[in-house]
């Protein structure tokens, strides 16, 4: 879901000022929230790695320098079943490196995606005294900028309405990838299908992938690959569903967050570069595309019907398949190339029948 942009280079201020018209008891919320920030705030980073223990290691020695200045910061490596040598190698770094003292492994014995493989390192302490005041979700394919925690740490404990708050995604030479994103819904699925700039400036408000700000500023959700999520946040909606193989899980936690009275934002000065599609293989600019995996297809079905119901999510799925028809057909006859997945109308059209079936022997919330 991230996409190159415009190199500007901008200095970016952000000051953490109270809004004029916020309410006084948030300003006084806030000021106790500042006062507490005496005692040591504990952080755990989680990276989930699988089959990438290379970027997974050079995620890790990026956080050295953070971790210094958080006592109470752990790291922790979670390997969703790589089935190599990973879990061998993440150990001979920490002994070698002497970081015991604030990194370790989880080794799990199945891959259950994106949400379990972190949840498997929040669950033993949420509801207990040992559960952080943050933690921060990494993907392994990431490195940490200096400052980057430091700087989402400090937003959080500035703004205590705040549950979720994301970094700013970037390639290795700075250029800026979008990652604050507003919620799906049917109109932003016509968008995405059918590719014309008349629909897009018609439903500009519904764009999901707005253009990259340079301010730090509220949105409806941000990329998971650095994702930070307060204790009491995750004490009052709980993990991350794990109904969600991969894709679509941290949306889905952000609406939850939302309708649950909790804020989103996207913090640009903490920087991460992320390094698109190396531990996912789907969205890398640098290969030629692949078929999009079941579980893409799957996830997004699992979003629109557990969040909007069968009948909204029909409705998205034929816009979607209507507009992308019509851009195929469009550069058909323009005898314009195509960068998409191979198969990928019928495999969506496929899935869309499939949720349909799945919704008639279905819970409410989508699971079976």
């Amino acid at each position: 879901m991230t996409a190159k942009v415009g190199c500007e280079r901008m200095v970016l201020v952000h000051d953490f000022v109270v809004p004029p018209d916020e309410p006084q008891r948030m300003l006084l919320k806030r000021n106790m929230s500042l006062q507490r920030s005496e005692e040591p705030t504990s952080v755990l980073a989680i990276i989930l790695n699988y089959k990438t223990a290379e970027m997974a290691i050079a995620c890790l020695r990026s956080l050295e320098q953070e971790i210094v200045g958080y006592p109470e910061a752990k790291v922790v490596l979670v390997d969703n079943a790589s089935g190599d040598d990973s879990v061998q190698r993440f150990e001979a770094e920490i002994r070698d490196r002497g970081w015991s003292g604030w990194a370790s492994v989880v080794a799990l014995a199945g891959n259950g995606g994106f949400a379990a493989g972190n949840n498997a390192a929040i669950r033993p302490l949420l509801g207990t005294a040992a559960m952080p005041d943050y933690v921060l979700l990494l993907n392994s394919d990431t490195v940490v900028r200096p400052g980057a925690v430091s700087t989402l740490v400090q937003f959080m404990d500035a703004r205590p309405d705040v549950g979720i708050a994301g970094s700013r995604l970037e390639d290795p030479d700075g250029c800026p990838q979008r990652s604050a994103f507003l919620f799906p819904n049917v109109w932003s699925e016509l968008n995405d299908g059918i590719h014309l700039q008349i629909v897009e400036r018609w439903v500009a408000r519904s764009q999901l992938a707005p253009p990259v700000r340079y301010d730090a500023h509220r949105t409806d959700w941000v990329a998971g690959a650095s994702f930070i999520m307060r204790r009491a946040l995750l004490e009052q909606i709980g993990l991350l569903d794990e109904g969600y193989f991969m894709y679509y899980e941290e949306v889905d936690f952000c609406l939850r967050a939302r309708r649950a009275g909790w804020q989103c934002w996207y913090v640009p000065e903490s920087r991460v570069v992320h390094l698109v599609g190396q531990a996912s293989r789907i969205n890398n600019p640098d290969m030629k595309p692949k078929r999009r995996p079941a579980y893409w297809f799957e996830s997004r079905q699992r979003f629109f019907r557990k969040n909007h119901g069968v009948m909204t999510t029909l409705f998205a799925d034929a816009l979607f398949l209507a507009g992308y028809a019509f851009y195929r057909l469009r550069r058909l006859v323009t005898l314009t190339p195509v960068r998409e997945p191979p198969w990928f109308f019928w495999d969506f059209l496929r899935f869309s029948m499939n949720g349909l079936v799945a919704s008639l022997s279905s819970k409410p919330d989508g699971r079976r």
